[in-house]
């Protein structure tokens, strides 16, 4: 597959540089699983999905990654945040450290930040003076290790530091308001660098409607990275190197998910890559290996064997987390879902319309078939925002009716 095959032109004033006023007013596009094409409106989206369907959110909020520092000499050096080192590499727990945390990071003006050279400032937390020192914990590794008086976690020094880190293709600085328009109503756990951008357009209004009609919710964590914007540079797209971001699942959601035999819907490519992940790793699991560190290409090796339907790979999760009694399981995934793979999870997916030439149009292209084309160039006729802060689809996988029913047939028969 060649990456030339994956473009589409997306003209500059298509892009959604600011949301709507209104999050749940944005526009739907509806893809059936039979290929058919409707238009709405994100605030009647519980119509469009059956009772007894489940929605899975992506929990992660967004930190203030973005921090600026000086040299005494007045060169400014910019930090952003991408993944904790030492002395965790959870990223829950490096949120609550309380003292010194080393975090691997993206340095702009690099060239002006020697080793030996420390960064000092101050800044205030609650009304208290806290003084923050970062300095070279790696130079060729972009290893930065950051340490702080005060005894605050390291989320609210961030806060306190840090900006926002819009998405680079939407060409502005981030302003107040994009600190509340740039996160999820939902969002609970401190560190993603980037939103999960499909659950912007949801409301507690939307989300009451959506219980009102007996469709369930669960959430799942994914702090989702700065990779999921780096572009694909390879023609051919298996040679991309794809980005690792860390997943989260309590072994209840996992029984939660292994219980249930509707639909299951993704808000995001973020959820749909956990739950397609969580699968991978039940098969791991299956095979006396529960590594939970899920390869770009993992998904497409031969199964001579056979592979397990979604409820006997749920199964043997809960079981490998009950036997270690594990309530919190931690993985890493680099999944590249690409045309071609066949999604064990999911039914349907919750998404906005993306890049092209990006991982993310390669994943819908899986998902929708040779049908993401079509779905696109009405989107693109029919005035839909794009990007981040633009409008919403709902897509349905290939005959995922079917497949629920058979679900609901082996878990009766």
């Amino acid at each position: 597959m060649y990456l030339s095959d994956f473009q589409y032109d997306l003209p500059d004033d298509r892009i959604a540089r600011y949301p709507l006023s209104d999050r749940d007013q944005s526009r739907l596009l509806v893809f059936g699983d039979d290929s058919s094409i409707k238009h709405s409106r994100f605030d009647l989206l519980p119509g469009f999905i059956p009772p007894g369907s489940m929605l899975v959110f992506n929990d992660t909020k967004v930190i203030p990654a973005r921090a600026i520092l000086s040299k005494p000499t007045g060169a400014r050096i910019e930090l952003l945040l991408l993944h904790p080192e030492h002395p965790t590499r959870i990223v829950n727990d490096a949120m609550r450290l309380t003292e010194r945390c080393t975090w691997e990071c993206m340095v702009g003006n690099k060239k002006r930040w020697k080793a030996g050279d420390v960064l000092y400032t101050g800044l205030s937390i609650g009304g208290k003076k806290v003084d923050l020192k970062a300095e070279w914990k790696d130079r060729e590794r972009n290893l930065v290790e950051f340490s702080w008086s005060g005894g605050d976690p390291f989320v609210d020094v961030i806060v306190a530091i840090g900006q926002i880190p819009l998405p680079p293709y939407l060409g502005r600085e981030a302003e107040e308001a994009d600190s509340d328009t740039y996160q999820t109503v939902y969002a609970k756990q401190d560190g993603a660098v980037a939103a999960p951008t499909a659950g912007l357009h949801f409301t507690e209004k939307v989300l009451s409607e959506l219980e009102e009609r007996m469709i369930g919710s669960a959430f799942v964590t994914l702090h989702v990275g700065a990779g999921t914007f780096q572009p694909v540079k390879t023609e051919n797209i298996r040679e991309h190197q794809m980005h690792s971001e860390q997943i989260v699942f309590t072994k209840a959601l996992v029984k939660q998910l292994g219980d249930h035999h509707g639909q299951l819907v993704a808000v995001g490519t973020t959820s749909l890559r956990s739950l397609e992940s969580l699968y991978w790793f039940g098969v791991k699991c299956l095979a006396g290996q529960p590594s939970f560190f899920i390869g770009k290409d993992d998904p497409y090796r031969e199964f001579p064997e056979g592979l397990p339907d979604r409820g006997e790979s749920l199964r043997a999760v809960t079981d490998y987390m009950e036997a270690g009694g594990i309530e919190v399981l931690t993985g890493e995934t680099e999944i590249f879902i690409t045309p071609g793979y066949d999604f064990r999870m999911v039914d349907g997916l919750i998404t906005n319309f993306h890049q092209p030439g990006s991982t993310l149009i390669l994943l819908i292209a899986a998902f929708a078939g040779d049908s993401w084309r079509k779905i696109y160039d009405t989107a693109l006729d029919e005035g839909y925002r794009f990007l981040s802060y633009g409008d919403s689809s709902l897509l349905w996988y290939k005959n995922s009716g079917a497949a629920v029913k058979q679900r609901r047939q082996d878990n009766t028969g």
